[in-house]
């Protein structure tokens, strides 16, 4: 597997955004459930509609069996992510058993290739140069919980890493270097 980046700049974010928003909604909401949540892309394309809505509404949380500790763990579906969800399955026939990325040619879920050019050809589109791939949802995910000040330690244990280090690396940080943290209690 090629080594891929996260997306560091919101406004890449957002273009990409609007332009899977052109495409697919579909797409939109395969990019932000990503990007929101670091959920692997073997556990994205599984997902059925029971898992994330339930009786008409998006869930709160998403819970996914960890392969590694045989427990579920859970992902917190954010504002964006519900916002998605409701405009795609608003506008879709989706029956609860149903693949939420559904492949527009049969009852599967888009393969990995398939979600690899979504991602790929949207950061291609939107002006990005260096390398992405469907695990630059991921990465993007922990970059930005990383920058708006979640410990790594947190990260460490949603992505399944074994230290700080190993998570610092992955999303492309230099340990050695200053991080500004906005610390926006808010009460």
């Amino acid at each position: 597997m090629e080594f891929v980046e996260p997306i560091k700049k919101p406004e890449d974010i957002k273009a990409i955004k609007e332009l899977l928003r052109q495409h697919s909604q579909r797409d939109v909401l395969f990019f932000v459930l990503g990007i929101n949540t670091g959920i692997t892309i073997r556990d994205l394309l599984s997902l059925k509609v029971k898992d994330v809505w339930v009786h008409g509404e998006p869930k709160q949380f998403l819970t996914i069996p960890d392969f590694h500790t045989c427990q579920e763990k859970a992902f917190y579906l954010n504002r964006s992510v519900s916002r998605e969800l409701t405009t795609y399955l608003s506008k879709n026939n989706a029956d609860q058993n149903d693949y939420l990325f559904k492949s527009k040619k049969n009852n599967n879920p888009i393969t990995r290739q398939q979600a690899y050019r979504i991602v790929n050809q949207a950061a291609k589109d939107a002006g990005m140069t260096g390398k992405i791939g469907t695990h630059t949802l991921r990465k993007t995910f922990a970059y930005h919980a990383y920058r708006k000040g979640i410990a790594i330690s947190i990260i460490a244990r949603i992505l399944n890493h074994h230290s700080s280090s190993e998570t610092l690396h992955y999303i492309g940080i230099d340990k050695h270097e200053k991080n500004i943290v906005k610390v926006d209690v808010n009460l």
